[in-house]
Parts: C-alpha cells; structure tokens; sequence
C-alpha cells in the first residue's frame, strides 16, 4: 500500500460537526465525517428531502442538515449510520419548540427544495460591491428564489433577528482579517438563532461541537457552554474560517469544507481532479447538503445586499447589542443580578446565553457577566453592599449512592422539608443516582434554579443499557417492554441493526415519569383528593407548597398560574393530596422457570418496570424459579 501524508488538515462534519484540525495521518486513514448518511441508491433523489415526521407530526430533522433547537432535539437519524457516536442523553429531549423555531428549522434544513444538479452559466452580478467572491448562476437564483418566495416570511426575521448580531460580528471579522460579508455564513447556519442545536451536538449561531470549541478556546461544561456566547463564538468561527482559507487559498473551498469538512473536500479534489467548488458539486461524492450550502450563502449575500430589489421593506431590525461587562468576585445568581440592575431576569439571560444555569459558575472568581451599558454604575454601587454569602443563595448536589434527604439537610444545614418542596419530591426513598437537587439556603426564594435545572434533571432520570454479548434489539426491547422502533428512535440507530458489546443504549423516553413516582398511589392504596386553600397576607407560593408538602410547580400547574402571577390575599388554590382507597390488590406471583419480567407482565397486565420498582429489583436481577414478585393489580381484575 502506498502512504500518502497530510500535514494538517481542519476536518468537520455536517452542517454544524466541526472537529477542527487533526494530527498527520495517512490520506487512507483520514476518514470521512463520522456521520454520513447513507441514502439508499434507489431513491436517493426522495430521500435527501425526506423529514422524518413523528405520528404527532414533529419534525425531527432533515437528512440535509439535521439541525434542531434544544427545545425538539428528537435526533432520529432514518438513513444515517452513527453508530461510533457515544450515546448522549443531552441531545433528546421531548418538548415542541416554538412555531418560530419550527419555521426556522424547516427552513435551514431546505425541507422540499430541489436545486438544478447543474449550476449554468456563472456570471458575476454588477452594481453591488461585496468584499466576498459573489457569483450568480441557477442554482444561486434557485435559493433566492426560495427565499423570497416559500421562506419569505422566515427570511425576513432572520434579517430582522441580523440587526441583533451583525454590528459585532463585522467589527469581529474586520479585526481577524476576514471579508465582513462572510458574517452571513451564521444566517445559513443557524438563521442568528442563539438557540441552535444540531443532532450532532453542534451549538449556537456558528454551529459548533465540543471538542473544536475547546480547540478555539469555547468552554463548555454543566454550568456554561461558550458555544452559545455570541460574541466568543464568533471570534472561534473568524479564526475557524481564516485557517480554513490558508489550507485552500480558496473561499468557496474554505466555506463548503466549513461544512462538510476539510478531509472531505480534499478527497472530492482528488477524486475529481479539479479545485473548481461547481465541478465538484457536479459529482456525486459530496452531500447535498455541502452541494448547496455555498449557494444558499451567495443567494443570502445578494438578497442582503439588495433587499429593496427583493421586495423586503420597512424591516423592523432588532436592536444592537449593547452592553457593559461588570466582573462578579465570586459566584453570584442571575436574579440577583437583575435585581440590583432592575431589570427582567430573562434579560439578564439573553445577554449571557452562553451561562446554562441560574447563577456564574461556582469556584471561577471575577466572571464577566453582561448587564445593559447604562445599569453598570447602579450595579456595582448595589452589589458593593451585598454579603458574600447571600450571592448565591441556592447549592447544587448530585444524588450519590447512600443519599438521604435526612442526611443532605443536616448536612447542608437545611430541612428536609424545604428540599422536598423545591425539587418536587413526592417519594423521598426514590431519589435516583447521578440526579440533580437544588438545595435552598434561605426562606422565601425561587423556583428559578429548579426551571434552569428541569431538562439536565429530565436526563438524568433516563434508564440506559450496556448492551451484552448475544444481545440484539428484539431482546433488549423485550427485556424493557418498549419496541425495537422505539430503541431505533431514542438511539438513533436509523434502519442498522448493529449493537455492539458495551454500548450504551437508552432504553427510556426522556424526560418521562419514573415508574416508581407513576406506581407510588399503587404502592401506597392511595388516590389523589383535592383540597382548597386561602392565601393569606404575607403568603407566598414557596411557603405554601412547603406547608403542605407539594412542588411550587405543582401548584403553578393545578391553578394555570404563570411564573409572574401575583398572589393575593382571599384567592383561593387548588391543592391536591392523597386518600386511602381499597381499589389496589396486592397478588404474590412464584416464578416458574423460563418466566421473564416482560411475561410475567403480559400475564397480569403490567409493566416489567412496574414490577421491578414493586419489588425492588436491580437492573441486572436475574429471576429464579421459586422467587415470589409482588404483582399490584386493580381489585376487580382476575389474577
């Protein structure tokens, strides 16, 4: 075999899988993005616009980008094979987004377009000056026309939205020596939504993983991800491109590999022969995806450039950014911040996107946090006068093996009471390892760091499997009551049937309720009654919910009551509790040999999980014949 050597060569994948440069290695080691879908040959035309739709009609993503947003992150890839990607709860989530990030979605995964395979004539338009290599062939008006036809709507808020980001990322640009027009490579990114999330775990307006974040100085960690830090981000994605442009000499070369990686434009160049971005295109080696992504950039320039032309009048521009960087000595939360600059704590938020949580990480002192330019003085005035101590008024503690709510309130010098109203728990013995808890170290605060906690919370709770040898989907599904489809959907398997030994496989919908909270009324021969409340003066949600042993947002959920309601003395709250009942019968099943969970379950018409938390079961327990199980049916049900 003969060897060939790179130096170094930046190599991405996707839309928004940018894995940075790599050490020299062989051109026939250098493989390709890890993930490329596998469109089937025979209707490979069909398939390269598909969606895939849930029966609910949620779109999951589109095998031309798969870009979603944290809010509907369902990362099902039907035609890809992602197999050698590690399992990350993080990217699942079962929430809906927003019908403006929904738009936005379906836009940048061009769901329904087909450009011409052949790009024409290439001219250079007149009048406009660009300082970025503009051209105009079919494929170019091919997306202006989409975008100012079917996607005018959604094109016209990311301009608007432009107004927000632009200024600062051109100043950006301008002072790393890039072409200021190339800013616009965000909008076909992620149209300037902050809030972007690919199925790749790609973030931000400039769409990066992990790992090339770190290699461009983006931290990212459970309490920060600077990939969301517009103004970092941007500066990662200047130094990111300009690298790109000294390995090509090339921009149409350095934005497609931007896309699609570095290690797959050089294969396209050698396999082709050619450095010509449109001869390439022309082939069928690279994606769709990479095939139309410097279009959609030379059709975003010219309509930006001309947008009276176009048809796009009296936009309404967001506001520039605009503000001050004050430094926090040590860890300080968010509301506390909007409170000494009297401000909404959403506002607060937006201007630091990049922090996940409710307050500056603990541990780094004199953290640069945002706040509007004309609050600094009053700020730093207020915050001079408040205690170190009453900075960060809340803890966070990660479940370990032992924990006890008695133990962690003594100690964290806290009541047992006050854990369980914050975090909403309803069963103290069915605390899970490795979930998060919020501890309070005051009366009469918040539910802010409970909201900021809810979807790593959800994630934690999620039920995973290491797959064994002689296992196979069918088994695995089995064992846990759910379908294979259902495996395919949480792991992202596509149509491959391949598990391999010591891979970890969801085998839980995120985010769902454990069994063991959805069995308690089961366990305990309970059911939910309900009782009213009168809100006396000085009361307050908190102190409520603690009074009677229930969730803040329990009570904002059976009242319909928004997270800025303000109680008044006489309103009255619906609280609901427990009341013994006689409709639970407990039957004590012996095993048989051969018997399973799942046929056991089949037989009195419930869960395997359900049994499993009945009886206490580990996740390895293996059942032997003679062992009695704990079954709870509804009394009239016949055993």
């Amino acid at each position: 075999m003969k060897w060939r050597f790179l130096l170094v060569l930046p190599l991405v994948g996707g839309c928004a899988l940018h894995n940075g440069p790599v050490p020299s290695v062989p051109v026939s080691e250098t493989v390709p993005s890890r993930i490329e879908s596998k469109v089937l040959e025979s209707d490979a035309a069909a398939a390269d616009s598909l969606p895939a739709i849930l029966p609910s009609g949620r779109v999951l993503w589109s095998l031309q980008t798969g870009l979603f947003f944290p809010e509907t992150l369902h990362a099902y890839s039907l035609l890809s094979e992602i197999d050698s990607l590690p399992l990350d709860p993080e990217a699942l989530s079962e929430d809906l987004p927003d019908p403006e990030t929904l738009d936005d979605n379906r836009v940048l995964s061009g769901v329904g377009v087909n450009p011409p395979e052949d790009e024409g004539k290439t001219i250079v338009p007149p009048a406009v000056t660009y300082d970025f290599p503009v051209v105009e062939n079919e494929k170019v008006r091919y997306f202006i026309d989409y975008f100012t036809g079917p996607a005018r709507k959604t094109f016209t808020r990311w301009m608007e939205r432009s107004g927000r980001y632009l200024p600062m990322m051109k100043t950006i640009f301008e002072e790393e020596g890039l072409p200021q027009d190339l800013v616009y490579l965000a909008m076909v990114e992620s149209g300037f939504n902050p809030r972007a999330y690919s199925w790749a775990h790609a973030v931000g307006p400039w769409q990066f993983i992990a790992s090339t974040g770190t290699m461009y100085g983006l931290e990212s960690d459970w309490w920060r991800d600077e990939r969301r830090d517009f103004e970092k981000s941007t500066r990662a994605a200047a130094r990111f491109l300009k690298q790109l442009y000294v390995t090509w000499d090339d921009w149409y070369l350095a934005v497609a590999s931007y896309n699609a990686g570095a290690g797959k434009i050089s294969r396209a160049i050698k396999m082709y022969n050619t450095r010509d971005f449109w001869e390439l295109s022309r082939g069928r080696y690279l994606q769709t995806e990479t095939k139309n992504y410097v279009p959609k950039l030379l059709a975003v320039l010219l309509i930006a450039k001309n947008l009276e032309d176009y048809g796009f009048h009296d936009l309404e521009y967001h506001s520039p950014l605009s503000y001050e960087v004050v430094e926090v000595p040590t860890s300080t939360d968010l509301e506390l911040v909007a409170k000494l600059c009297e401000i909404d704590y959403e506002e607060i938020k937006d201007l630091n996107p990049e922090l996940l949580r409710w307050c500056t990480p603990p541990g780094v002192r004199n953290y640069p946090v945002r706040i509007p330019a004309e609050k600094k003085d009053i700020f730093e005035e207020k915050y001079s006068l408040v205690p170190e101590t009453e900075r960060a008024n809340y803890l966070r503690h990660r479940i370990r093996s032992g924990d006890t709510l008695l133990g962690l309130a003594h100690k964290y010098n806290v009541r047992v009471q006050d854990i369980k109203s914050l975090n909403n728990i309803r069963n103290p013995k069915a605390l899970r390892i490795g979930a998060n808890l919020i501890l309070p170290r005051k009366e009469g605060l918040s539910s802010k760091p409970l909201d900021e906690l809810r979807d790593d919370y959800d994630r934690t709770r999620r039920r995973t499997y290491t797959v064994r040898g002689g296992d196979s989907l069918w088994s695995i599904g089995r064992k846990f009551s759910i379908s294979e489809k259902q495996l395919r959907v949480w792991n992202k398997l596509g149509w491959s049937n391949t598990i391999r030994p010591g891979q970890v496989l969801a085998v839980s919908q995120k985010g769902a309720p454990s069994q063991s909270r959805a069995t308690s009324t089961a366990k305990t021969g309970k059911s939910a009654v309900e009782t009213s409340y009168k809100v006396r003066s000085g009361d307050n949600l908190w102190k409520i919910a603690r009074a009677h042993g229930v969730g803040v947002d329990q009570l904002r959920s059976w009242n319909n009551l928004s997270t800025k309601h303000v109680l008044q003395p006489g309103d009255r709250l619906k609280i609901k509790g427990t009341a013994s009942s006689e409709d639970v019968r407990k039957i004590v099943h012996q095993v048989r040999s051969g018997d399973t969970l799942w046929d056991i379950g089949r037989h009195y018409d419930v869960r395997a999980r359900e049994i499993m938390d009945w009886n206490n079961l580990a996740e390895n327990h293996i059942l032997r014949p003679g062992e009695r199980l704990t079954i709870l049916v509804p009394s009239g049900q016949k055993s």
